[in-house]
C-alpha cells in the first residue's frame, strides 16, 4: 500500500509488453493468513477493564492520566509495560516515502542522462488526450526521433496496444488499485524496455491530477496535458500538478467553439501557480498547433534540456 495516499490496497502491480505473456513483480506478492480466536469479558470499574483471551493472556489496564500498566500473565514470562500517550499529535510517513522516491528516481535520472535518454513524464486527468497526443507525435516525427514508451493504467492493454500498433517498442504497467507511476516501477519497467541510446522515452502517467505531482521518476521534464473539455479553472484546483509541471499542453482546441473555456484565462490561473510554464496550444485531431510542440521537442532531445 502507497503509505502517501493509500492507494494499491492488495492488487499487484504487472509489466506487460504487447504480445507476451503477464509479468508479475512479485516483489509485492503479500499473502496473510490470521486465525485468531478472541473471547473477551469486559468489567469496567473506574476505567479498569480485564480481557481474557484465548492466547492464554490476562491483560489488566489502570488508566490515569494516559499512563498505563499492563501485566500480562503466560506461561513463560511476566511483562510490566508504562506507556506514556500524546494525545493530538500528527504523524507524518509521507517524508520517508518520498525521500525513497526521490531516491530512485535520481537513480533513474542517472540511467537516463548515461544512455542519453530524454525522459518526459506525462501526466493528466483521464480522457485529456495523452494517448492520443502520443499516437500522433510518434506518426508524425516517428522519422526524425527513436521513441519508447511507458504506459501506465490500472488495467487493460489498450493504451500499450495502441503504441505497439505503430512499430514503437512499449511497455504497459498495471498499477491495479493504485492512483499513479513511481520511481521503482519505471526502474522496472524501463530495464525490461531497455531503450536504445539518443532515444526519447515517453512516460505516460495514470490518469490523475493529484498523486502523480508528489512522485519524481526522474523524467527530464514534466508535461501537464488539460482539454478545453474540462475548465479554465483546472490549474487553481491542482495546483501541485501545474507547479511541478514544466510544459502545460492545452488539447481539443477544436472544440473551442462549443464550449465555455477561455485558453487566456487557463494561461493566466497556470502562471500565478507556475510562472515558468511553457505553453503549447494544439488540437491533436486536427493536426493544429503541433508543429510548434515537435519544434520543442525535437530542439530538446537534441540538447536534453
Amino acid at each position: 500500500m502507497c503509505d502517501t495516499c493509500g492507494c494499491e490496497g492488495d492488487n499487484k502491480t504487472t509489466y506487460h509488453k504487447p504480445g507476451e505473456e503477464h509479468h508479475h513483480d512479485s516483489s509485492h506478492e503479500h499473502h496473510h493468513k490470521h486465525q485468531y480466536t478472541h473471547h473477551h469479558s469486559h468489567e469496567h470499574d473506574d476505567e479498569t477493564h480485564e480481557h481474557n483471551h484465548k492466547h492464554d493472556y490476562t491483560h489488566s489496564h489502570d488508566h490515569h492520566d494516559h499512563e498505563h500498566e499492563h501485566n500480562h500473565d503466560n506461561e513463560h514470562e511476566l511483562h510490566k509495560h508504562d506507556h506514556k500517550h500524546s494525545h493530538g499529535k500528527e504523524i507524518k510517513i509521507e517524508h520517508d516515502v518520498l525521500q525513497k522516491n526521490n531516491s530512485l528516481a535520481e537513480r533513474n535520472r542517472g540511467y537516463f542522462e548515461a544512455k542519453n535518454l530524454f525522459a518526459l513524464n506525462l501526466v493528466s486527468s483521464p480522457g485529456s488526450g495523452k494517448t492520443s497526443l502520443l499516437e500522433r507525435t510518434i506518426k508524425d516525427i516517428g522519422k526524425d526521433l527513436s521513441f519508447y514508451v511507458i504506459e501506465g493504467d490500472q488495467q487493460t492493454m489498450n493504451d500499450a496496444n495502441r503504441i505497439a500498433a505503430l512499430n514503437v517498442p512499449v511497455i504497459q504497467i498495471n498499477t491495479g488499485n493504485g492512483c499513479h507511476l513511481d520511481a521503482e516501477m519505471v526502474n522496472k519497467a524501463v530495464k525490461q524496455l531497455n531503450p536504445a541510446n539518443d532515444s526519447v522515452l515517453f512516460i505516460e502517467n495514470v490518469g490523475n491530477l493529484v498523486c502523480p505531482s508528489l512522485f519524481d521518476l526522474g523524467e527530464a521534464k514534466r508535461v501537464v496535458v488539460i482539454s478545453v473539455t474540462e475548465g479554465d479553472d483546472k490549474p487553481i484546483k491542482y495546483p501541485t500538478m501545474f507547479h511541478s509541471a514544466d510544459i502545460c499542453i492545452i488539447n481539443k482546441t477544436d472544440l473551442l467553439p462549443y464550449v465555455d473555456f477561455s485558453v487566456e484565462q487557463a494561461k493566466k490561473y497556470a502562471l500565478q501557480v507556475n510562472h515558468h510554464l511553457t505553453f503549447f496550444e494544439v488540437s491533436v485531431k486536427t493536426g493544429e498547433g503541433m508543429e510548434k510542440w515537435y519544434e520543442w521537442l525535437k530542439e530538446s532531445a537534441v540538447n536534453r534540456e
